[in-house]
């Protein structure tokens, strides 16, 4: 049986924001005033993420880290914003993308050193069982197949 829905448009700017990051303390702190946008939940979409990130002046996007499942794809849409991965650092400017595969352990994230607001969208798959590493710090993520994710440190005691 096909089902029919009529496709919803949206302006990004009006879906409700989420501030900060589920990260517990101290490493929330770096990410506390980040802004995303759900699009793609917004959408109806489940196979993949889509959120307009906005990153003030001096904010990262994430703590470092790499995903085992998922991949990640980045397109800079306003100011600059600068990539930090095991490889070194490189400025992202409007226009410009870039894409993490999953499984590659290359320790990444985003970092606003302009003295303007950055916008990017940011796209990643959906796995139900995913597990983040975080080089730089004593943390870990596992989501479990239901759905909910736990933040660990190393020795997988909850943080």
């Amino acid at each position: 049986m096909n089902q029919t829905k009529s496709f919803d448009v949206l302006d990004p700017e009006t879906v409700s924001p989420r501030i900060g990051s589920a990260y517990p303390a101290p490493f929330s702190e770096p990410c506390a005033a980040r802004t995303k946008h759900g699009l793609g939940d917004a959408l109806g979409l489940s196979q993949f993420g889509v959120n307009l990130v906005e990153l003030p002046p001096g904010v990262w996007s994430a703590q470092r880290h790499w995903h085992r499942r998922e991949d990640e794809f980045v397109m800079v849409l306003e100011g600059e914003i600068t990539l930090i991965s095991d490889e070194g650092e490189r400025v992202l400017k409007p226009g410009q993308v870039t894409g993490f595969p999953a499984g590659v352990e290359n320790g990444h994230h985003l970092v606003n050193r302009s003295d303007a607001p950055a916008r990017y969208l940011e796209v990643g798959t959906r796995s139900a069982a995913e597990q983040v590493d975080y080089p730089d710090i004593d943390m870990k993520m596992d989501r479990k197949a239901v759905g909910k994710s736990a933040f660990l440190n190393k020795a997988g005691d909850p943080l």
